[in-house]
């Protein structure tokens, strides 16, 4: 019994670490309703970032974090700004090929950079410590810490959309950017606000997962797919239905590795096309179909 509800627990927590990947992709395509190929490899940018930090500035994981997250937010903005607004649109086509040849650059360019070989962020005694929650039943900290911070990340951005004037603005120009234009608000300056915000997570995100695991160049294209899957089981639009959606898809993998250690990657996608056949829109959707 004991060995189940560990298999559950660390399923759990690793969905944490799914929800903070998918945060950012929930974000870009509730406002601009942008699918982005590259966000997983913007996930792993980040990651290679935060170890040149840590390697050349001498610094622990967590200041490597610190700085690696305004970097990740300001290179957001200014591609938002720069570029994806150009490709904004009734073509939905547009984005999607700009994206995905960032997708191209960014793998080749960390490629030539630093090889193909795995790299890791080490973080010492902390990855690999546990607190114990009963017989037999243990959690990592590294693991519990990703899922705290996911919850209060995702409930930070809760208040935002719902409680403050730049989440209004959001909303209102993801719902209907014609009539916030002819209101004065200028929609290139909020969705390149929106990516910012939505790379400062995939930053946070990128460096926890180069804490976990050991990551390289072409693992972008991956962890793009555990987060698509982890939004469209919540829903679009709905970060407490992206958090439920990474926990649905980590506890399936867990599960599924538990019963034969080739099914985990496979009981993940099984979990998502019968979420996908039976309920279309996700577990919480909260978007507007336009």
């Amino acid at each position: 019994m004991s060995d189940w509800i560990n298999i559950l627990l660390q399923g759990m927590l690793t969905g944490g670490l799914y929800a903070l990947l998918a945060a950012g992709l929930s974000l870009s395509f509730g406002v601009m309703r942008v699918i982005n190929i590259a966000h997983g490899d913007f996930a792993i940018l980040a990651a290679y970032i935060a170890i040149v930090l840590a390697s050349s500035l001498h610094l622990n994981p967590v200041e490597a974090l610190v700085l690696t997250v305004p970097i990740m937010a300001a290179l957001g903005y200014a591609l938002q700004r720069g570029l994806l607004n150009r490709t904004l649109g009734n073509n939905v086509l547009r984005p999607l090929l700009v994206t995905f040849g960032l997708s191209i650059i960014i793998q080749n360019g960390l490629l030539e950079v630093f090889s193909a070989n795995a790299r890791s962020l080490n973080v010492g005694g902390f990855g690999i410590a546990s607190f114990v929650l009963g017989d037999n039943v243990a959690a990592g900290l590294l693991p519990l810490t990703v899922m705290l911070v996911a919850v209060l990340l995702l409930g930070g951005m809760q208040f935002l959309f719902s409680r403050t004037t730049l989440g209004r603005a959001f909303r209102a120009a993801s719902d209907d950017p014609e009539t916030v234009r002819l209101m004065g608000v200028d929609n290139r300056h909020i969705y390149a606000m929106a990516m910012g915000i939505a790379m400062a997570l995939v930053a946070v995100a990128g460096v926890f997962l180069v804490m976990q695991s050991n990551i390289s160049p072409s693992a972008g294209p991956q962890h793009l797919l555990y987060a698509f899957e982890a939004v469209i089981m919540g829903g679009l639009g709905s970060l407490w239905g992206t958090l439920a959606g990474g926990v649905l898809l980590g506890v399936a993998q867990a599960v599924g590795a538990r019963l034969n250690p080739g099914w985990g990657i496979l009981a993940g996608h099984l979990c998502f096309l019968t979420i996908l056949v039976f309920r279309p829109a996700g577990l919480f959707p909260k978007t507007r179909d336009r």
